[in-house]
């Protein structure tokens, strides 16, 4: 064999490895319930077991599902779980209310149909995604940064049979407390949330995750009501706050608090900072050169 013959096939060998390693772009469809439409974005990575972890990522405000899908590609080829990033478009869902309030009601207050809310979407399409990956969990992990944040930290008192085994809140700007004398969305008050439905969410596997950079109080996306300054100056305080608040919410009731906080230092509000600490949060059992701070 010649020497130009063996540099091409070595040089094709090479490309050939790459492309083996390299993780695929991943698949996207629509999916529709009560005339709404989300679009799923997910990536199951090569030779991933049909019994694979199932990853739900929620995106922040700007509904960039994309743009998180992205940042979660790599993480989901590394650790080898389902990634799964729906959509919710200003248009299907507009305004806070209809995305990380969770589209229970209007802007002006008007209840919404049970099979309209964001929060009620998420558990169809884990069965559309499993049906089409061919996946065997019998449940899912859940994350949400900023705005996402905001909608995992809501959603298990709203969807309180989920099959979400751990859920991740990060970096949300402000919460709803667990508490019937504050108004929605800052509390529960008028909330269709019974105390049995409080109680079974203060009980599940919830982590509040933090960066520890993410201080400042004139940040462009931060809330600045007088029920969201109440909370703390900036979202690291806020955290904290929201934390604490839940755990003595969860003592009074005398229920079992599944809770726990966690820290990402020197992150600011950036998920893709936020990101390999919450997969270490998500999937503890399984290795990795970062760990999160419990404190």
């Amino acid at each position: 064999m010649n020497t130009l013959l063996r540099r091409l096939l070595l040089f094709s060998a090479v490309i050939s490895a790459t492309a083996a390693e390299a993780p695929r772009a991943g698949e996207s469809f629509i999916f529709e319930q009560a005339g709404r439409r989300v679009t799923v974005r997910y990536f199951q990575p090569p030779g991933a077991a049909a019994d694979a972890p199932v990853v739900f990522v929620m995106h922040g405000v700007q509904r960039n599902g994309e743009e998180y899908f992205g940042d979660w590609v790599p993480l989901a080829a590394r650790r080898h779980f389902l990634l799964v990033v729906p959509e919710f478009s200003r248009s299907e869902f507009p305004g806070d209310e209809g995305y990380n309030f969770g589209n229970i009601a209007t802007a002006a207050g008007a209840p919404v149909p049970r099979e309209e809310w964001s929060f009620n979407m998420i558990e169809p399409i884990f069965d559309a995604v499993r049906a089409r990956a061919g996946n065997r969990s019998g449940h899912y992990l859940l994350y949400g940064h900023s705005a996402g944040a905001q909608f995992v930290q809501r959603f298990p008192f709203f969807v309180p049979g989920a099959r979400v085994s751990r859920a991740v809140a990060a970096n949300a700007g402000w919460y709803m407390l667990p508490d019937r004398a504050v108004a929605f969305p800052y509390g529960l008050r008028d909330a269709p949330v019974s105390d049995a439905d409080v109680r079974a969410a203060l009980a599940r596997p919830l982590v509040v995750l933090l960066g520890t950079a993410d201080i400042d109080p004139k940040h462009k996306a931060l809330r600045h009501t007088p029920e969201a300054e109440a909370q703390g100056p900036h979202r690291f305080a806020r955290g904290r706050y929201f934390f604490e608040h839940a755990r003595d919410a969860a003592a009074a009731l005398h229920a079992p608090f599944g809770w726990s906080l966690a820290t990402a230092p020197g992150i600011a509000h950036s998920d893709r900072g936020m990101s390999p600490f919450a997969v270490d949060c998500l999937l503890p059992e399984t290795p990795s050169a970062k760990k999160p701070n419990e404190p």
